[in-house]
């Protein structure tokens, strides 16, 4: 494994101050503040400068056609991260076009692509069903054909994002009578079609999600993606970025896990933590001195560098499993201002 630093030219130096400043100017605390109340993980401001500025179109095109190259979307990745910008609905985004360009009509990706890198289309996951698990194969929402469109009916659960987006990635099921991996139609739906209701629903931690139900939505067929029941060829590849298989590459620029950003705010508190204890307080003594103490921390940031390095989907596992083993220690260390809200007077 190569920990060597990457020299910058002055060219890439200058593109990472640019990044940099437009995040600081766009990022504010007021941002940060409203999206942690909000719960959503989106911003509309941040989303339309970034797209105005050109940024997400760089961002998610090839090389080829203006995007970034390696090295910069790797400085871009990072600075983002830094900069808490909102993020979860411009994951969904990402993963969704890649599959409306490849396999939407000539007609779909005129219509959505370029509302795409404006930041004006949003895109979210319609997989999960109320009863359905995470076997999103196992799907019951209905579509079926009516002339040149498709009538839908149905509903999912945890379509994060679907009140801040305009199409939603559904997957239905146009063969009841056949396999389940062989039953199965994409759709890219306008979320403006009439039928189509948004529940939001809280999760513990605050943030939204949403269940939302479909009845009798009509939509044309120049919305479909990819072939009749051959919807599992389509939701694949986005399957298997979300579910964390993140392909090594020769450079080392790349994720080594999906979770990455989650990773940097464990990171942080881990950071915060071991400045807390290092304090000198009122008796003139630092926590840290206690041995117990000093092992807690030691072993917290052990794991957490370990889980850093694991790669692809173990990595994600390891990510989650190491945030959750290593958050009773740290809130130990830090006693009661670890349980007050982030913003409140004396939280750690």
């Amino acid at each position: 494994m190569d920990f060597s630093r990457v020299e910058l030219s002055d060219d890439d130096q200058a593109f990472l101050d640019e990044t940099r400043g437009f995040l600081r100017t766009h990022v504010t605390d007021e941002v940060i503040r409203r999206d942690r109340e909000t719960g959503d993980n989106f911003d509309e401001g941040v989303h339309l400068a970034l797209g105005e500025a050109g940024y997400l179109a760089k961002e998610w095109k090839p090389e080829s056609e203006g995007g970034f190259n390696r090295l910069r979307a790797r400085i871009w990745a990072l600075e983002k991260r830094r900069a808490h910008v909102p993020w979860v609905t411009s994951g969904t985004t990402a993963m969704i076009a890649h599959s409306v360009e490849k396999f939407g009509s000539p007609e779909l990706k005129a219509e959505v692509m370029p509302q795409v890198y404006s930041g004006h289309a949003r895109l979210c996951l319609g997989y999960t069903e109320p009863e359905g698990g995470s076997d999103v194969a196992t799907c019951k929402t209905r579509a079926v054909r009516d002339g040149d469109s498709w009538i839908i009916n149905g509903s999912k659960m945890f379509t994060t994002g679907a009140h801040n987006c305009q199409y939603v990635f559904l997957i239905t099921n146009t063969d009841p009578a056949a396999p389940k991996h062989k039953s199965l139609t994409m759709f890219l739906v306008p979320l403006d079609s009439p039928g189509i209701e948004i529940q939001g629903v809280r999760t513990v931690d605050g943030d939204r999600t949403n269940i939302v139900y479909y009845s009798d939505v009509r939509v044309d067929d120049k919305y479909r993606l990819g072939e009749v029941n051959d919807g599992w060829t389509v939701v694949r590849e986005p399957l298997n970025v979300e579910h964390g298989a993140v392909e090594a590459a020769q450079d080392g620029l790349q994720d080594v896990s999906i979770m990455m950003h989650q990773a940097g705010f464990m990171a942080t508190a881990v950071d915060k933590a071991a400045a807390k204890v290092g304090e000198t307080g009122p008796d003139g003594r630092r926590l840290i001195d206690d041995g117990s103490v000093a092992y807690r921390l030691r072993r917290s940031v052990a794991r957490m560098e370990a889980s850093l390095s694991a790669p692809s989907i173990f990595g994600r596992v390891a990510l989650a499993q190491t945030m959750r083993d290593i958050s009773p220690d740290l809130m130990d260390l830090l006693g009661t201002p670890a349980l007050l809200p982030i913003g409140t007077d004396g939280a750690a």
